[in-house]
């Protein structure tokens, strides 16, 4: 388990409170649901995302399979409409490829903002009614 207590503070790209992701299936570098970061994460799982098929094949051919079932990991593989905290760099490289699955904003760190400019994140944004 992943030490929590180095945690950056919960704040969101848009400067508020950092609302959680998905609970099912469970996300985030510490599994609380949320996107949170701290230093340990290299990767910088920062972005809330929704999962597209279109995304998942684009990851699966850079070498990074989400669909499919690892039950050694208790990761039960990832679906279209499934929420999920992305490694900024990764939709990065995915937006520059066409395959940018859609951001919920008010889920994602504001570390993203390391990575990918707030104008990309705004215009793949979705809004949560």
């Amino acid at each position: 388990m992943t030490d929590q207590t180095n945690k950056e503070d919960p704040v969101n790209v848009l400067g508020s409170e950092l609302s959680p992701c998905s609970l099912e299936p469970l996300t985030g570098f510490f599994r609380d649901g949320c996107c949170n970061t701290c230093q340990q994460d290299v990767g910088s799982h920062t972005l809330c995302v929704e999962i597209s098929d279109h995304f998942l094949e684009f990851s699966r051919t850079v070498g990074n399979d989400l669909s499919t079932p690892q039950p050694a990991s208790s990761f039960q593989g990832l679906k279209q409409g499934d929420r999920w905290c992305l490694c900024a760099a990764r939709w990065l490289q995915a937006y520059q490829e066409g395959a940018a699955p859609r951001v919920f904003l008010n889920s994602s760190h504001v570390s993203a903002l390391k990575i990918v400019p707030i104008e990309l994140l705004t215009e793949y944004s979705i809004t949560v009614n």
